[in-house]
């Protein structure tokens, strides 16, 4: 093989198995996964516990990822995260593949020779060429394509599950299950229904909130739900990272009422009336204005903490020179200030107290601003920030 052409791949020094030796069972459909963050390593190890089922009718064949990169503070250069779960799941490294790009006619010959009827990405990462997509069966396809809605019919599935999928399904694909398909959505529905439930329940402050596992109809969300479970809303957002787990727990407990049919019949339709929406975040959502009273704006940082984030523009003066600098802030932490004395003529000014920049909002209220992070630099707390100052005054903008 030309060394252009060679592949990066992740070599292990017990690891001796060759493409032959691990080549996919001719008794389950070989399956490829694509993925390299930390949130894909999620999806593999779902995939590779059900792959192990002793009545599995797949395997995971191979496994494609970024090269290998610098990252952490040591600035090492390493394995992808999902690179790194296979390794450790004791994958043969000749099944993990890692090339520069997915074009590579190296990388496309061996994959080839997999024979892979199907291939699911979770944040890969890369763009993928057509000669890439023409290797496996069903890439790429449409929900209503008739060639991958006839191959689910031969499938003959009794229940479809969907978890923050992202697409609409046709009716022709709901059609197709036994017991048709459930979703599981992270809110008490008919509340927060849509892309960003999690968010916009943070967003509007609720106290309790949860996940419910519903049918799955052509309107969104809108199905009847079969069980919900509710819990409290604590300060430190832990619902972000527990709901996907208080969702799997409900749908294996539903599982038994499903398949016997009786989970239809006693699903609970909803309340249209009663329904809310959660629509999509866009990116400039991120920017706060001081206009508004501080308990929205604190609602605001912890509902978008994970993505956008909340941002802020303020003027950094500086009396003896007479110079000013605009700067953009990422605001981290915050809280509502419990007590709000702003004096005339300073309510555009931010000030610095116990540990907090206290920015005046609307209403004569105050966000106390704990954690702050410039373009480009590592996010230090507001005394840090403060102190870095060195006597200059900030003026929000």
């Amino acid at each position: 093989m030309n060394s252009a052409l060679m592949l990066r791949r992740f070599i292990c020094v017990n690891a001796s198995a060759t493409l032959s030796s691990v080549a996919p069972s001719p008794k389950k459909k070989p399956l490829i996964f694509l993925g390299s963050p930390k949130v894909s390593v999620i999806v593999l190890e779902a995939l590779l516990d059900a792959s192990s089922a002793p009545n599995s009718s797949f395997e995971v064949a191979g496994i494609v990822t970024q090269p290998p990169a610098r990252r952490d503070r040591g600035r090492k250069v390493l394995p992808s995260p999902v690179a790194q779960y296979a390794l450790e799941k004791g994958l043969p490294s000749d099944l993990i593949f890692s090339p520069e790009k997915a074009g590579d006619e190296a990388f496309l010959s061996t994959l080839r020779d997999l024979q892979p009827e199907l291939c699911v990405t979770a944040a890969y990462g890369n763009i993928l060429p057509t000669k890439f997509l023409n290797i496996p069966l069903h890439v790429n396809c449409l929900l209503g394509d008739e060639a991958f809605l006839s191959t689910l019919r031969d499938l003959q599935p009794e229940l479809c599950v969907t978890a923050a999928y992202g697409n609409i399904l046709p009716t022709k694909f709901l059609n197709i299950p036994l017991h048709g398909t459930v979703n599981i959505h992270p809110s008490l529905l008919p509340l927060y229904r849509g892309a960003a439930p999690v968010q916009r329940a943070l967003q509007d402050g609720v106290e309790e909130t949860g996940v419910s596992l519903a049918f799955t109809v052509r309107k969104l969300d809108a199905g009847a739900v079969i069980a919900s479970k509710s819990f409290q809303v604590d300060d430190q957002i832990k619902i972000l990272c527990g709901k996907n787990y208080a969702g799997s727990k409900l749908l294996i407990r539903e599982l038994p009422s499903i398949f016997d049919g009786s989970a239809k019949s006693e699903a609970v339709p909803q309340d249209d009336s009663k329904a809310t929406l959660a629509p999509k975040i866009a990116p400039d959502e991120a920017w706060l204005s001081f206009d508004q009273e501080a308990f929205i704006l604190h609602n605001k940082v912890r509902a978008f903490a994970g993505w956008p984030g909340t941002r802020a523009k303020v003027l950094v003066l500086d009396d003896k020179s007479g110079q000013q600098n605009e700067l953009e802030l990422k605001i981290i932490t915050t809280r509502i200030c419990q007590r709000t004395e702003v004096l005339n003529g300073e309510q555009d000014y931010v000030t610095f107290k116990k540990g907090s920049l206290v920015f005046p909002c609307g209403g004569g209220t105050a966000l106390e601003v704990l954690e702050v992070q410039l373009p480009g630099k590592k996010a230090i707390d507001a005394t840090a920030f403060w102190n870095g100052l060195r006597g200059q005054k900030l003026k929000k903008l």
